[in-house]
């Protein structure tokens, strides 16, 4: 595996952030298709599947573009290319050398990185979490000596646990771990608890040692209160529809 480029970065803004990365001459990044918010000039743009066709299929299994994006530095002097989150919430940074060189984090997290990570598919060890895992049971490899960064959604919580310590976490609240954390996904059981519990069905069930982000707001559990809202409003559209029409019907009726 080739090394990765030294890259510096800002992270901007608080609860819509954006990561400004700075490049030298002829190093680069590569970011998720679509996340870019502003590059100056010297930087060179280069879309493709990221080391084959394959790989643009194993990041479409994940959740992202089919295609990701490179982003080089080829003038003088240094030059800056800036990538934004697409939802609220942070962004993470991690540096992979001083990680042990591996970090998994959920399907959709990868935001960008410097050339030389690699951003592979990892599944988990259990059929029955692949099957029944729901958010979680896919996951993504970052493997490297550079910096990543991901993003997660809501309040970011950083555990470190220690060896044998288990914490069990909402799928879909799990943003990135260590390799050395076990994960194995348990259903939570019991009729009333699935269904008026208000809950996801299953937890993942975490075992240190390891460092383990959370998120207080899945992207999934915003879409869901958004597609609720919007269906209570068109619900109450068609109503209000309803009775204005029955009142015109009667003021043609009385002759109003």
């Amino acid at each position: 595996m080739m090394a990765a480029d030294v890259i510096e970065y800002k992270i901007y803004g608080d609860d819509m952030q954006a990561v400004e990365v700075e490049l030298d001459t002829n190093e680069g990044v590569r970011a998720e298709a679509g996340a870019m918010l502003y590059m100056e000039d010297g930087i060179q743009m280069q879309t493709d599947t990221g080391g084959g066709i394959f790989k643009g299929f194993k990041r479409l299994i994940t959740g992202e573009s089919f295609f990701i994006t490179t982003f080089a530095h080829t003038g003088a002097g240094k030059s800056r290319v800036a990538f934004a989150a697409p939802y609220p919430g942070k962004i993470i940074p991690l540096d992979l050398k001083e990680l042990g060189g591996k970090f998994l984090c959920q399907k959709d997290g990868f935001l960008c990185a410097a050339i030389g990570v690699e951003i592979e598919v990892a599944f988990t060890k259990k059929i029955g979490a692949g099957l029944f895992g729901g958010e979680g049971f896919i996951l993504q490899r970052l493997e490297g000596d550079g910096l990543a960064f991901i993003h997660a959604g809501g309040t970011i919580i950083k555990k470190e646990l220690a060896v044998g310590q288990r914490l069990r976490v909402d799928t879909g609240c799990l943003v990135a771990f260590a390799p050395t954390v076990d994960y194995d996904i348990q259903f939570i059981g019991g009729f009333r608890n699935s269904l008026f519990g208000g809950e996801g069905l299953f937890t993942a069930n975490l075992t240190g040692p390891g460092i383990v982000y959370l998120q207080s707001l899945p992207f999934s559990r915003l879409a869901d209160r958004i597609s609720a809202a919007a269906r209570f409003q068109r619900k109450g559209e068609r109503k209000g529809a309803a009775g204005l029409g029955g009142d015109l019907l009667g003021s043609i009726i009385s002759g109003d």
